[in-house]
């Protein structure tokens, strides 16, 4: 319990992080003058880290999704310090994709990442990460999704790539400067490009995870079946999960309080089916179950330990099974970014031709609002996804008429 005691208090704000990135002692109120040193500007300046851009809207650091489409539904990208929520689909097909792309990403970009499951080895989820796609290649993918939609019944409302349907105030020749992008960055993927596309046919080269550096919880390596646990706010999975957390963010150095470290990065947390009974949490099983306020408590702590570091966090979590609406709204508000998959696999749409172009609608439930007065609301609504070969795309739902 000393990890609930020691960061509990930590949840509110998000300006720790910033003071986390890097501490100055010049205050944004000072007025600029002439430069002490050839090396001091006179006044602070932002903290380069690989993998990370600032965002437009309010200056948060932000971190890739491992999805672009999903980056720019989310106002640029995942904010440092807050989670992502992804509640899982009926039969949990499409959400361990989303979770492998942010795991994915921190490999490609040199991020730490601390991956957690009760029901999978961590070694065993990494290694089914999806490979990095070349930037020759990814041009010819969209390309071919661009030619497969031009059929006579949607030759007025072409269905085209999520780079076109996601945003619909860009000009047309902001269209064409795209593929010519493209065509010039042929060649491998640059680990310093914000957001990256993975082929979800091929699994991650051996070579980047050895070169990678990353930490495992498994549950059941972790917890003893034959412990006696004494009642307690939290189970002791979650107990066990959050003093691991603790440890990698203070001993490392991503609180910030490591002022010798000269090279900043970030820690990717990934927590599988956290809530499933596999954790030891029955609140997928009662109603009314004893450890009702567990999960939130622990997402509670989990949130200071977040706002007060250079971490981001995705957690899956089959929402659809917990009985009490009261704990999915607490979830809900606990949570900073939440998106949910709808699967058409089991459902009326599955057979219905409307829908045959996709695979399951995605929802954006809550976009963060960070150092707003107001909350943030995606602009484009009806939303669908689809799982083609190689690429996991999101776009704009058009159904037409008949």
């Amino acid at each position: 319990m000393a990890a609930v005691a020691t960061c509990g208090s930590g949840a509110g704000g998000t300006g720790s992080v910033a003071a986390a990135a890097g501490k100055s002692n010049v205050t944004s109120f000072q007025r600029r003058g002439t430069k002490a040193s050839g090396t001091d500007s006179g006044g602070p300046r932002l903290v380069s880290i690989a993998g990370t851009r600032p965002s437009v809207r309010n200056g948060q650091l932000l971190v890739s999704t491992g999805l672009p489409a999903l980056d720019q539904l989310l106002g640029g990208g995942l904010a440092v310090g807050t989670v992502l929520l992804i509640e899982e689909d009926k039969y949990n097909i499409y959400s361990p994709l989303l979770f492998k792309y942010f795991l994915a990403e921190g490999i490609i970009t040199g991020h730490t990442l601390l991956v957690a499951s009760a029901k999978e080895d961590p070694a065993d989820i990494l290694r089914e990460l999806p490979a990095p796609l070349f930037d020759y290649h990814c041009k010819k993918e969209f390309d071919e999704d661009t030619c497969n939609h031009k059929t006579p019944e949607t030759n007025t409302e072409m269905k085209i790539a999520w780079r076109y349907q996601l945003l619909p105030k860009m000009e047309a020749s902001q269209h064409t400067n795209l593929f010519l992008t493209f065509a010039k960055q042929i060649g491998p993927v640059s680990s310093s490009r914000f957001g990256h596309y993975y082929d979800a046919s091929k699994r991650i080269p051996q070579e980047l995870l050895e070169a990678s550096k990353w930490h495992g919880f498994f549950l059941p390596e972790k917890v003893s079946s034959t412990l006696k646990v004494e009642p307690c706010s939290l189970t002791h999975g979650y107990i066990k999960l959050l003093q691991f957390i603790q440890n990698i963010i203070y001993e490392e150095g991503f609180d910030g309080s490591n002022p010798q470290k000269k090279q900043k990065n970030i820690l990717r947390i990934g927590i599988q089916s956290l809530g499933s009974p596999l954790w030891g949490d029955d609140i997928c099983c009662t109603e009314n179950c004893d450890n009702s306020h567990s999960l939130t408590k622990f997402l509670y702590v989990l949130r200071g330990l977040l706002r007060t570091s250079l971490s981001a966090c995705i957690i899956t979590m089959p929402t659809h099974l917990i009985q009490s609406k009261t704990v999915i709204a607490r979830v809900t508000n606990l949570s900073d970014t939440v998106v949910a998959l709808e699967s058409f696999i089991g459902s009326e749409r599955e057979t219905n031709p409307l829908y045959k172009d996709y695979h399951g609608l995605i929802h954006i439930l809550q976009i963060p609002r960070l150092n707003n007065l107001i909350c943030d609301e995606s602009d484009v609504k009806d939303l669908a996804f689809k799982l083609k070969r190689k690429l996991f795309t999101i776009e704009v739902e058009k159904i037409l008429p008949g």
